[in-house]
């Protein structure tokens, strides 16, 4: 698996039929795939009429001499004697098939390459042999010489050696192959396939330990316990190897001299890679018993900087391996008195070192976990929570440190069944624990995503908020993070009445509301009359949000964006989070919060493509990760994108799904979002009846419905389906709705929305002045469809009043934007107006840069400069996987078939482009006016 492009190599090196025959010596490390290489090249050459011949070093028969040869030659013991006499008995005593003095070693290598040349004469032969370091030094000398004269033959050489190894097999001169271990992709696909239960970030900290080592992807798994594999109980610090990993690594530690253990095994346990375990044995007097790692390759050395790095890290695992138990607690001890100055990584060393109960350790593991979260490192702090649970003499403390740290699980990380089972434990250790806010915050998550009611959730949670003890005191941390999580509970349930006695509560911490938690609490339930309180402070917060900032504050900042359109402030901080969950370094939760914010943020600019890959990726997320519950808002998106693309069966279909599944959650504000895309997709089939009775399915004109946010995006397709339908009264009310909830206040999106809806209604005398007025809004850029579908009210307007020329103008620019943005409908009913304007339909140019979208195109300009698919996922935000599906589909619709012909093909495309001012921008023939 992942290995086409060395079997690749390796079919163009043996059959170039420039020069046939030649030998290849494959190397690299134990377990990344040789043998299978090997093997899968033998399989490929056998089914093309190759025959194979097969050799394997094998350590016990190392000191028998031509012990690998005959293995490779036992198949032809019938053809010796067809060998010249004095060859033939001097194979056959080789090979154990005669008697004799033993025969001069030259005379054995001239008769086998003779005997292979015989049976070449007949069919191509191929001799694979594996584990060349363990051949006889009779055989490796015999195939040494072979080897070297297998030019213009048809005989071609196959070896294998672990890289570094020494051996008797003299390969100078030979074409050698390292192996890389696989890539990303590749393996986790082998993971996948072999494994497919293992829970996300179990998969992913496998991956990051194997090092792309196929063996070890595929036996680590094997080393761990069910519960384990599965996320309910942490991994250890350091993996456990299966036995047969252990045969290939900890043989190779266990023979080092004891002083060089201790160090390795303090580099094993030292999570700052081998600088404080320097540090702890006094570098200067002690480095040089690293040397024997060094010269075996377990280990690189950077004395400058003091530190060494394990040249694998299944090797730090044999290390640990190795040791006993009582080697490693003191090794934690030694590296916990030399980190003072780094208290969760000292807490870390003092729980390992521990032996029983011990509340001071405890404590300091608990302080630990505050830390991690604080840096976003989610899984650290549940980790440290349940050292310190473990460590805990009191079963109360034993348990609220459970319950936080399934809390954590659940709204943080997204490991919901270790989460539940961290409840559990919670519960049975201690009933007030598990009754505690944290418990019952999780609670509440699991609820929900185990296809529970919402309401039930939403009521258990505010019931233990109201019974806790806690004086609303804004200091209680599991207080405001039941607080933050009856936002989303009510939100998701989409019930005026769940928000009041929440944002009460809210009101009542002291001495003051958190900043964060102020705003949510303004600009999430009802933005339309609060939110012009909190946009100031959250513009300063957004102000010094940047990548490093805390996930969660990043996160929570984002949902605070979302309806007062500030979400390029968090833009940074959402990229750079999925660019860490991808690598697995992000909590999951945090990463499809995330993609839920790049997603709207994508589509109000515009970028539907990238908006569609995004959803794409958060349906896959939440599929790996079991989040039933939060893959609507991804659905709700790729809806969004089928209604602006003119796919009207798909996006009704996936919007009566959402419908459908929110009525039997008791997820109401599912339902009100599903009436954005629905409402959209009726205007856009021109089907204003439909369109107005979706738009006023949860708001009556004239009036922003209270505590349901979406109804500020609605607002202007309320307006113009009840203006299209004669409802003009209704169209006025609503328009003078917007403006009295001062919507332009929140945002320059919403200030649009509102101007064009005023000038949507205007009469006779003011419509041009207020359309204008619109249009020349400052930020009208920064939202294309928006700003085109203003545009090609006024050009609709226009054309009524027979102001021909200027409609020209305005349904130009908006046909010019709906194309490029892709919006069909509109694209199609802007011409159709040009139409009864006198001028024909514009001509698309190369048939609209030769059917690219304007994400394809933009990745084709880069590759076409050279750049990598790497390079240009990290400039556009996207995974290099991504980048090569985008090239995939670029070049059939270029006409081409390499990378190497982009620049040429885009250059005809731009000539194209230049000699017709239509492109890309449509342009317009008239018909005689």
């Amino acid at each position: 698996m992942g290995r086409d492009g060395d079997l690749r190599m390796m079919q163009e090196l043996f059959e170039d039929t420039q020069v046939r025959g030649g030998a290849l010596m494959v190397t690299g490390e134990p377990g990344v795939g040789k043998t299978a290489l090997l093997e899968s090249y033998a399989a490929e050459s056998s089914a093309r009429g190759t025959r194979i011949f097969w050799a394997s070093g094998v350590e016990f028969e190392a000191d028998v001499s031509y012990s690998g040869l005959n293995q490779l030659l036992f198949p032809l013991h019938d053809f010796i004697s067809e060998l010249g006499t004095a060859h033939s008995e001097a194979l056959s005593v080789a090979l154990g098939f005669g008697s004799g003095p033993a025969p001069d070693r030259l005379l054995v290598s001239n008769a086998a390459l003779l005997l292979l040349r015989q049976i070449a004469a007949k069919q191509p032969l191929l001799l694979v042999v594996d584990d060349l370091p363990w051949l006889d030094r009779a055989s490796a000398a015999v195939l040494s010489f072979v080897a070297r004269r297998l030019i213009g033959s048809r005989i071609s050489f196959l070896g294998a050696a672990r890289s570094n190894a020494t051996s008797f097999f003299e390969g100078s001169g030979m074409i050698t192959h390292e192996l890389p271990p696989l890539d990303g992709a590749a393996a986790e696909e082998l993971v996948c396939r072999h494994f497919p239960g293992l829970a996300p970030s179990v998969r992913k900290r496998l991956l990051n330990e194997s090092g792309g080592n196929p063996l070890a992807l595929m036996e680590l798994p094997t080393a761990l316990t069910g519960s384990q594999r599965h996320a309910v109980t942490s991994l250890p610090a350091v993996l456990p190897l299966t036995q047969r990993l252990k045969a290939l690594f900890t043989s190779r530690v266990s023979v080092l001299p004891e002083p060089c253990r201790r160090l390795l095994l303090l580099g094993a346990l030292d999570r700052s890679g081998g600088r404080d375990a320097l540090r702890t044995l006094a570098v200067e007097r002690d480095i040089g018993s690293l040397a024997p790692a060094e010269r075996d390759h377990l280990i690189h050395v950077d004395a400058p900087t003091q530190r060494f790095v394990f040249r694998h890290p299944l090797i730090r695992s044999a290390v640990v391996e190795a040791s006993t138990i009582g080697e490693r607690r003191t090794a934690h001890r030694e590296l916990a008195a030399v980190l003072v100055e780094h208290p969760e990584r000292r807490a870390w060393h003092l729980g390992e070192s521990a032996t029983g109960p011990d509340n001071d350790t405890a404590s300091l593991l608990e302080e630990a976990a505050r830390l991690a979260q604080r840096r976003g490192d989610a899984t650290s702090a549940i980790a440290s929570l349940i050292r310190a649970a473990d460590l805990s003499p009191a079963s109360s403390d034993r348990g609220r440190r459970l319950a936080e740290a399934a809390y954590i699980g659940t709204e943080s990380v997204g490991e919901l069944r270790g989460a539940s089972h961290l409840l559990d434990e919670a519960r049975r250790t201690s009933p007030i624990a598990g009754a505690s806010l944290h418990a019952a915050t999780a609670t509440s998550l699991l609820l929900i995503n185990d296809d529970g009611d919402v309401l039930h959730a939403y009521k258990l949670l505010l019931a233990a908020v109201d019974a806790a003890d806690h004086g609303y005191d804004s200091g209680n941390a599991a207080l405001v993070e039941a607080l933050y999580a009856l936002l989303l509970l009510c939100w998701f349930a989409g019930r005026r009445e769940l928000w009041e006695p929440v944002v009460a509560a809210i009101d009542r911490l002291t001495p003051e509301v958190p900043d964060l938690l102020w705003i949510l609490s303004r600009t999430f339930p009802d933005p339309a009359r609060t939110g012009q309180a909190a946009a100031e402070v959250l513009d300063a917060m957004l102000a010094d949000l940047h990548a490093g900032s805390d996930p969660t504050r990043i996160a929570r900042l984002g949902t605070a964006s979302v309806y007062l359109d500030r979400l390029a402030g968090a833009r940074e901080g959402n990229w750079h989070l999925v660019h860490e969950g991808r690598q697995g370094h992000a909590a999951a939760r945090r990463y499809a919060a995330a993609l839920m914010h790049l997603c709207h943020d994508t589509f109000h600019t515009g970028q539907w493509e990238t908006m569609a890959e995004l959803a794409d990726e958060g349906l896959r997320l939440c599929d790996d990760h079991g989040y039933r519950f939060f893959a609507w808002y991804f659905r709700y998106m790729r809806s969004l994108h089928a209604t602006v693309r003119g796919d009207h069966v798909t996006s009704q279909a996936m919007t009566d799904e959402l419908v459908r599944w929110s009525a039997i959650r008791g997820a109401r504000g599912v339902e009100w979002f599903a009436v954005h895309p629905r409402a959209l997709n009726y205007i856009g089939q021109c089907n204003y009846e439909a369109a107005f009775q979706e738009a006023t399915r949860y708001n009556p004109p004239g009036i922003i419905a209270s505590h349901i946010p979406h109804a500020m995006w609605t607002a202007i397709d309320l307006v113009e389906s009840a203006q299209r339908t004669g409802r003009h009264a209704e169209a006025s009310a609503h328009a003078v709705a917007m403006r009295e909830a001062d919507l332009p206040s929140l945002s320059s999106r919403l200030h649009l929305l509102t101007a064009g809806a005023t000038a949507m209604v205007a009469d006779t005398d003011r419509y041009r002045e207020l359309f204008d007025t619109a249009l020349d809004l400052p930020d009208n850029d920064t939202w294309p469809f928006d700003t085109a579908r203003i545009r090609i009210a006024y050009g609709e307007r226009l054309r009524r009043a027979r102001a021909t020329a200027p409609a020209r103008t305005q349904l130009s620019l908006a046909a010019s934007a709906f194309q490029t943005l892709g919006a069909a409908p509109w694209y199609k009913r802007a011409v159709e107006e040009l139409r009864a304007t006198g001028l024909s339909r514009p001509r698309n140019v190369a048939t609209r840069f030769a059917g690219l979208t304007p994400k394809e195109r933009e990745i084709a300009e880069l590759a076409g400069l050279g750049l990598t698919n790497k390079q240009i996922g990290q400039r556009l935000y996207l995974s290099p996987r991504t980048v090569g599906t985008h090239l995939y589909k670029v070049f059939p619709k270029l006409g081409i078939t390499s990378r190497a012909a982009l620049r040429d093909a885009l250059t005809r495309l731009n000539d194209v482009s230049d000699a017709d001012p239509t492109a890309p921008r449509p342009g317009l023939t008239s018909s005689g006016q």
